[in-house]
């Protein structure tokens, strides 16, 4: 038996509560990852797991264990990676999760680069506006904006972006330029089902709040975004958002005089789980492509 990959397997098994979910981020089959846990209980004798229909919990000694592969999986990363070098490839499988439309955007259009100085690894990416659970869909790393809900998860924060009022300039022919935010409550707002309605904006120390009225709501960023682009109306929206647009003047940013607080781009890893050298080299990685120079990225 090969100690280390039974390690591997199980420490995916806890992790996922399943032998499908263990299965489906190792890339192999279920039958195998089952098999495997089997021959480890044989061989430690020992009761690793309890298996019942709400799932796959560890015993106490199945927890013990896990603790202790959990680690040892991470070192023997950590010293291949260290024999090899700074400068040799990443190999294995990387689970990423993002935004669809922040990774169509800035992650996608980088992935051929990061592939091609790590020609030993797969990428899998899972595109999702909603927050997922990280340990059960299997994520190695997963690319969040905004405030962070949970304090007690392992997060690291990779840049920062304005946020601003966006339209388009046929809209802002239609329906007109809004001068200063008291204006907004005239427009056709472009907003989330899920955020508020008052907007505040803040200029030399005061801060005005606009209750904001829109006949569209959207459940994700890419229906804001299309919105606009349709010159439905107006959105607030961070200047990642708009790159593309902004750079070809197709959007334009309004109300610059008065400021909105920034949002923040963040690497989370699973909670519990040490971050492999995987899941950190592309935090750095992705950290290098949002800092490199644009004037709308700033970390």
């Amino acid at each position: 038996m090969d100690r280390l990959l039974a390690m591997t397997t199980f420490v995916r098994v806890v992790e996922a509560s399943s032998f499908s979910g263990a299965a489906r981020v190792l890339g192999v089959g279920q039958p195998a990852v089952s098999k495997t846990v089997a021959q480890l209980e044989q061989r430690l004798n020992v009761k690793l797991l309890l298996r019942s229909t709400h799932g796959l919990t560890p015993t106490e000694a199945g927890l013990r264990f896990y603790e202790r592969a959990r680690v040892a999986i991470q070192e023997a990363d950590e010293a291949e990676l260290a024999a090899q070098g700074e400068g040799a490839g990443l190999s294995g499988r990387l689970r990423i999760s993002a935004a669809p439309t922040f990774a169509r955007l800035h992650v996608i259009p980088h992935l051929p680069r990061f592939l091609a100085e790590h020609p030993g690894l797969e990428v899998d990416v899972v595109l999702d506006d909603r927050t997922i659970d990280l340990i059960a869909e299997g994520i190695d790393i997963s690319l969040r904006m905004g405030t962070l809900a949970d304090s007690g998860i392992v997060a690291r924060k990779l840049a920062s972006s304005r946020r601003s009022v966006f339209a388009t300039a046929a809209y802002l022919k239609r329906a007109g330029r809004p001068r200063v935010p008291a204006d907004l409550a005239d427009h056709e707002t472009l907003v989330f089902p899920q955020l508020s309605n008052a907007w505040s904006f803040s200029r030399d120390g005061a801060e005005v709040s606009v209750l904001v009225r829109g006949r569209a709501r959207f459940s994700a960023a890419e229906g804001i975004r299309a919105a606009v682009l349709a010159d439905m109306g107006l959105a607030i929206a961070s200047d990642w958002m708009f790159a593309p647009e902004l750079a070809d003047g197709r959007v334009l940013r309004l109300l610059e005089k008065w400021s909105l607080p920034d949002i923040d781009l963040w690497a989370v890893f699973p909670t519990g789980r040490l971050a492999t050298a995987k899941a950190r080299l592309f935090a750095e990685f992705v950290e290098e492509v949002m800092c490199a120079g644009d004037r709308i990225y700033r970390g």
